[in-house]
């Protein structure tokens, strides 16, 4: 997991010296919106009109983040609309790489080797991390965000007119306790299971342990009383939720030393997962070989030996 600095690309971990052995995700750095008419959204600069293949989406298979937005792609009938290259599932020494690999077929846009060179067609002087997923403008050749909270929230909405699909998974009503939930979620568990894995002291990784497995069973005695997360419909903050416990069992679990119990062990969160799943247009958006081939094979310094584990054999097998 590298970065680029002032456009050089260089293969350095993070540092976790300088936090007491403590990860910290940097904040992603393109931030534009696009909106239903063009003018600013909540930030960055105005210009991005919401048009029919106009925008690419960059994304990993593996990564929960990424995932988002491709469940939001699939539910907002937007697969028409926006284009999208998959990633290589093994990111090693020079980062995402565009190697074509089952549904990874390559950059679809320039024939990329990297997705790094992706970032300084944006911006030849960028200096940050090289992440997905990436949203990419093709009339002004750049990207428009790598924050997949804002690109979800940009699919939600401000293609409604193109797609004529506008189910709401954000509404006014229920706004502030979405973004309530997703803060909770957000920091212990989607971040969370990160802040255990990649966690260099004894005292990060139990600090970690204990926010995810806490929090983890106040969303099953949640979910044990309500059906979804806030109010009686799904909402985003249930898709950012399910991104991580799809990958829990298979990966968090033995990979993160999140394993005080797996998802299958609370019967409301298992529940609630494959409800989830079974919404048309998810199941296909959930790659386990891609997700299990990431996190053992690119994360040398947990997984030296780079083997990828066979099982666990979980639920989803039954269910596609």
């Amino acid at each position: 997991m590298g970065l680029l600095v002032e456009g050089q690309w260089q293969d350095k971990w993070y540092d976790t010296e300088s936090s007491g052995g403590r990860f910290r995700r940097e904040s992603s750095k393109f931030r534009n919106w696009v909106t239903a008419s063009g003018e600013p959204g909540p930030n960055g600069d105005s210009g991005f009109k919401a048009e029919s293949g106009r925008y690419h989406l960059y994304v990993a298979l593996a990564c929960p983040w990424a995932n988002r937005t491709l469940i939001f792609r699939s539910i907002k009938s937007l697969a028409d609309v926006i284009d999208v290259s998959i990633v290589h599932p093994h990111m090693l020494e020079n980062g995402w790489s565009f190697d074509t690999w089952g549904p990874a077929k390559g950059d679809q846009l320039f024939g990329s080797q990297y997705l790094h060179e992706v970032y300084t067609r944006a911006d030849a002087q960028y200096t940050g991390r090289v992440t997905v997923p990436v949203l990419w403008d093709k009339q002004r050749e750049t990207i428009v965000s790598n924050e997949s909270a804002d690109i979800i929230r940009m699919f939600n909405g401000e293609f409604n007119a193109i797609t004529g699909n506008t189910d709401d998974y954000y509404p006014p009503a229920l706004r502030t306790e979405i973004d309530e939930i997703n803060d909770l979620v957000y920091h212990n568990v989607n971040n969370g299971v990160y802040k255990a894995g990649f966690a260099t002291t004894q005292e990060a990784y139990e600090q970690a342990f204990e926010a995810l497995f806490t929090t983890l069973d106040q969303l099953e005695s949640r979910l044990g009383a309500h059906e979804y997360l806030v109010g009686n419909q799904i909402t985003e903050a249930d898709w950012r939720l399910f991104t991580t416990l799809v990958r829990f069992d298979a990966v968090y679990v033995g990979h993160f030393k999140c394993n005080l119990k797996r998802i299958a062990d609370y019967p409301a969160l298992s529940r609630y997962l494959e409800q989830l799943y079974f919404v048309p247009g998810v199941a296909e958006t959930v790659h386990l070989e891609h997700i299990k081939q990431h996190y053992y094979y690119s994360h040398k310094n947990i997984n030296p030996t780079q083997v990828v584990p066979k099982g666990p054999r979980l639920p989803f097998e039954v269910w596609k």
